[in-house]
């Protein structure tokens, strides 16, 4: 397929005679067209065709189209009939009533080659640009980021399940490319057990008895994969993607004990970022959010929330289920930068907010960014009774720290934390500490375990201890907590997502596919806001149940003391 560029055009006059007859009111699709105009062009997606070949259908209507089937929630088939059939969508277009449209396979080519081009985000900046124009997107003001998990495409999978489909993966893959050598190879039981899919049904309830059914599946992988090893031409065999998720699954699962297949302990596999959970989506990870497990993928939505404009979405970000939300907020701000998009204030939600994230928020992009700090949890931070941080006085010039006993610490060196972070490690003289009268309020060491007691400190570097202690303090006043309210509403973009686009359930497999579907989602759901905002349509109120409409007042006035949970 070719691209032969083609000018944006009027709409037929024919289509919109037809479409104002049908019409009177309007629709999405008709609004839309009349007052943000054409919102992708050919030009734009040039890299994405060769010079030479068979005419492509416009890629700017496709990117429209792909956008509308989100809105709408169509498949390919109902896409590819609504271009054909619909008045409206053709009005959208700027297509002749009698225009036949494409065959539904167009639309799977076209989004193989915005993911091979990597152009997912250019699909939501076509929504963007036109909002810009029309004065509904301005810089500054304020955001906010949430996440969600998302299911993989492929169906979840017990332990058993797992390892017997990997196995029957691979076998059918060597089946297509190399069945005379699998014949060879393939011991008789393999095809009872192995030809049809593993259902959870067809295994034993018996503890010990599933032990040994694993085990028989580790022995046949094993043995299979030295087979490979061993082949004729075995560097074709070990690049099939089945063979390779095989052996990485029978690396992280099982190992060898005295010559004998073994399943490793829970202690000795990989985390879950690196643990295949299956073969037929190797790119998703197991994630947890709270009491929330899932396998697959999560997404990070950033819209903008001024309380006077439509709220639009202008950021997606897709990662593996296992990804932190902690490490996200610097890879936010580095996509809102990259597209002109930076908010003056960021509301984020706990996961987000931490020492490095505010230091880097405000440091490279001059963001405040705003977010409930997790708690201190050493021990000499809980309880009236004991002396914790905030008691010591930091000397960040001379570095040395005093405690509140008057004693100035002997040993100040950089250092790592468990998980790579910079830190400081403070500690003080046991021949202060273990004769000092506060030393019970001070530090929980045992004399008897350990024969020279003293009091450790472990501090971030300046910038991120200033940043923290100012930001610990701001958040116990009322003003901060009555602000923090509004990074509530993304919770109900994150439910719109979910109610119109199925945006907790991946419809493809594999990380780059997936993140295509989050962009289009974002791009459908602020298309259908900008028609909600030209329509005057309000935003819906918040729902309050009849038990909880009869609260009493004070506990009401209770409630926000206490600020966000």
């Amino acid at each position: 397929m070719s691209l032969r560029v083609r000018e944006p055009q009027e709409v037929p006059a024919e289509t919109v005679r037809v479409a104002r007859a049908a019409f009177p009111k309007g629709s999405l699709a008709i609004r839309v067209r009349d007052e943000l105009g054409v919102l992708f062009c050919d030009e734009e997606f040039v890299g994405l065709f060769p010079t030479r070949g068979k005419p492509a259908w416009s890629p700017g209507r496709l990117a429209f189209v792909l956008v509308w089937q989100f809105v709408e929630g169509l498949t390919d088939r109902q896409a590819a009939e609504a271009v054909r059939a619909r008045i409206d969508v053709k009005y959208a277009l700027g297509l002749e009533l009698s225009d036949p449209g494409f065959d539904y396979s167009v639309l799977s080519e076209f989004r193989d080659r915005l993911i091979a081009a990597e152009a997912g985000r250019q699909v939501l900046n076509g929504i963007l640009d036109a909002a810009r124009k029309r004065g509904l997107l301005k810089p500054g003001g304020r955001a906010r980021t949430d996440s969600t998990h998302v299911h993989g495409a492929a169906r979840e999978l017990n332990w058993l399940e797992h390892v017997a489909e990997t196995l029957r993966s691979a076998l059918n893959a060597l089946a297509e490319v190399a069945p005379e050598w699998l014949v060879e190879v393939a011991e008789p039981d393999w095809f009872r057990h192995y030809a049809t899919r593993a259902e959870e049904s067809r295994f034993p309830q018996a503890r010990s008895e599933r032990t040994e059914v694993g085990l028989r599946i580790g022995a046949d992988g094993m043995r299979l994969l030295k087979a490979v090893a061993c082949a004729d031409g075995a560097d074709r065999l070990r690049v099939l993607p089945e063979v390779e998720a095989l052996r990485q699954v029978w690396v992280q699962h099982f190992h060898l004990v005295e010559g004998e297949v073994a399943r490793r302990g829970p202690k000795d596999r990989p985390p879950s970022a690196l643990r295949l959970v299956s073969p037929y989506d190797i790119e998703a990870r197991c994630g947890r959010k709270n009491e929330t497990r899932w396998d697959g993928y999560k997404v990070h939505l950033t819209e903008t929330c001024e309380p006077d404009a439509v709220h639009l979405i202008t950021n997606v970000v897709t990662t593996t289920g296992a990804v932190s939300d902690d490490r996200m907020a610097v890879v936010v701000h580095n996509g809102l930068a990259a597209h002109g998009l930076l908010p003056t204030e960021h509301w984020v939600d706990a996961g987000y907010a931490n020492g490095p994230a505010l230091t880097a928020a405000r440091r490279d992009h001059g963001v405040e960014l705003h977010g409930p700090l997790k708690a201190v949890t050493n021990a000499q931070s809980q309880g009236e009774a004991v002396f914790g941080q905030e008691a010591f006085v930091i000397d960040w010039d001379n570095q040395h720290v005093t405690c509140p006993a008057g004693h100035t610490s002997t040993v100040w060196r950089q250092a790592r934390s468990q998980q790579g972070a910079p830190v400081i490690r403070v500690q003080f003289s046991p021949g202060d500490c273990t004769p000092c009268p506060l030393r019970p309020e001070c530090t929980h060491s045992n004399v008897a375990a350990r024969k020279l007691p003293r009091r450790d400190l472990t501090l971030r570097p300046w910038a991120e201890y200033e940043v923290l202690h100012r930001a610990r303090a701001l958040q116990q006043t009322d003003e901060w907590k009555e602000r923090y309210k509004i990074r509530a509403g993304v919770e109900g973009t994150i439910a719109q997502g979910v109610l119109r686009c199925g945006l907790r359930r991946s419809r493809y497999r594999g990380l780059s596919k997936t993140s295509l579907q989050h962009q289009l989602t974002g791009a459908a759901i602020n298309l259908a806001r900008i028609d909600a905002n030209l329509t005057g349509t309000p935003r819906a109120r918040t729902r309050t149940s009849h038990f909880a409409a009869l609260r009493p007042a004070e506990q009401l006035d209770g409630a926000k003391q206490h600020g966000p949970n």
